[in-house]
């Protein structure tokens, strides 16, 4: 009978170990093209994705921006503790599916009252008792129902879950770091379009003082081109107020104190490779970050599902302890004497817990709903970024064709007002609007520049590149 009840037992334990409850995960279906874009290319597995951030951006001084954000930014900082902290906790269940072990070592004394039930005046043959003990003890819970298993799941989801969200502040930063340096650029080019300008301006008030001292003009048309002038050296104090405060922008994302960035290069020496490979939209599944994060967040809620399921069924703990006890301290250690040994099992089903642990089941499906629906909107945010990236890269590289054509016949148009205007074939007002639409051409020009370097960045980023 020993025998049949020990292997009827592990028999049983074998059974009830298989049953685990929960579903194992599986990716939900979601919504995304068959490629982006028009061309051919965009059908190859390659990306440019898939290119360090070093090699992606060739400027010296933008890499160590970018170098020093990725060591001093807070941000990242912050999201690289929360990964020690979650495998801090990975470690943690690692534990569940062993013993808890203690020991015990207690010694004391005690006197009952001489009237009391176990005092001498009822036949106790002391007042005065002690006790002295020392035991191991050990309490193992078996998971019957995968509850150990479900939970290790969820504490590794969490773990990588936390490193890929790391990952995508690493992304985020190198192209917030990269779109600001662009548009620093973007000022500096502006500003001396602009201080050129100027330059041209009060040329032409000298010229128009000096015709109206001769009768040629009119005093309106000193009026006209001071006007002017004012308008166009208005715009040079705006123009080095928004560089500093992008400047003290890029020493925030590099985790420096306010300051001026160096930079050598111009807007127009900033070159990308003319390759816009996106890859399959499908790979964005694994290379975005956030979108792994999101996932990740799916397989957590669906372990934490079966976690709720597994408190609802029977939990079965066995506990053992040895030691040795003793009424007199010298004999506390004596062997057989004091020795004692114990050995348990118990079997607790939860049956009335004011409908908590049902609760918390439907709570854990609803938020297993809203972690798909979470990743899905993450896959389709994603699909819709690269699509409005790669858009960009290609309207953009259009309009700055021409935009730097209409850049470059209204510069001409300035130069040949001038002329006519000093042989008395044209008026001011001819000039004053050629340099006012040549400044405007100029300016547009180098923002055009910039948000086709921005949209290059943001089609890098958006297809998961920067964190590598």
């Amino acid at each position: 009978m020993k025998k049949v009840f020990r292997y009827g037992f592990v028999i049983f334990l074998m059974l009830a170990t298989a049953c685990r409850t929960g579903k194992n995960y599986q990716r939900p279906t979601v919504l995304l093209p068959e490629r982006f874009g028009s061309d051919s290319t965009m059908h190859d597995t390659s990306s440019i994705a898939d290119i360090s951030w070093r090699n992606f951006f060739s400027d010296t001084i933008l890499r160590h921006l970018i170098d020093t954000g990725l060591v001093l930014n807070y941000d990242l900082q912050f999201a690289l503790r929360n990964i020690s902290i979650a495998q801090s906790q990975v470690k943690q269940s690692n534990w569940l599916w062993i013993p808890q072990v203690n020991t015990r070592v207690s010694a004391y004394g005690y006197r009952n009252s001489d009237n009391g039930p176990a005092g001498v005046n009822n036949g106790a043959l002391s007042n005065n008792n002690n006790d002295f003990l020392a035991s191991v003890n050990m309490s193992w819970e078996i998971d019957i129902w995968g509850r150990f298993s479900r939970q290790q799941e969820s504490a590794r989801a969490n773990y990588l879950q936390t490193y890929e969200v790391a990952k995508a502040v690493q992304t985020s930063l190198v192209s917030n770091i990269a779109q600001g340096y662009f548009n620093l650029l973007m000022l500096d080019q502006q500003l001396l379009e602009t201080k050129r300008t100027l330059d041209l301006t009060n040329d032409f008030v000298k010229l128009t003082r000096l015709l109206y001292d001769a009768g040629e003009v009119t005093f309106l048309g000193v009026q006209q081109a001071e006007s002017q002038r004012d308008n166009t050296a208005q715009l040079v104090p705006q123009i080095e107020q928004s560089i500093q405060i992008q400047e003290n922008s890029l020493q925030l994302l590099a985790g420096s104190l306010p300051g001026t960035v160096h930079r050598e290069g111009s807007l127009t020496d900033i070159h990308f490779s003319d390759s816009l490979e996106t890859g399959l939209p499908v790979a964005l599944l694994n290379r975005r970050p956030d979108v792994r994060a999101s996932e990740l967040a799916l397989v957590q809620a669906n372990a934490q599902v079966g976690i709720s399921q597994a408190n609802m069924y029977p939990a079965l703990n066995l506990t053992a302890g040895a030691g040795f006890e003793s009424l007199k301290a010298s004999n506390w250690f004596n062997i057989p004497g004091s020795l004692f040994g114990l050995a348990g099992a118990t079997l607790i089903q939860p049956i009335l817990q004011g409908r908590q642990l049902k609760t918390q089941l439907e709570i854990a499906k609803q938020q297993r709903e809203q972690a798909v629906i979470r990743f899905r909107q993450s896959v389709l945010t994603a699909a819709v970024e690269v699509t409005n990236a790669l858009v960009r890269v290609q309207k953009l590289k259009e309009q700055e064709k021409y935009a730097q054509q209409r850049a470059d016949t209204l510069i001409g148009a300035v130069n040949n007002s001038q002329l006519l205007f000093k042989n008395d074939l044209a008026n001011y007002l001819e000039v004053i609007t050629a340099q006012q639409t040549a400044l405007d051409a100029q300016l547009s020009l180098a923002f055009i520049q910039n948000q086709e370097l921005d949209a290059r960045v943001e089609l890098y980023r958006s297809l998961g590149g920067g964190w590598r």
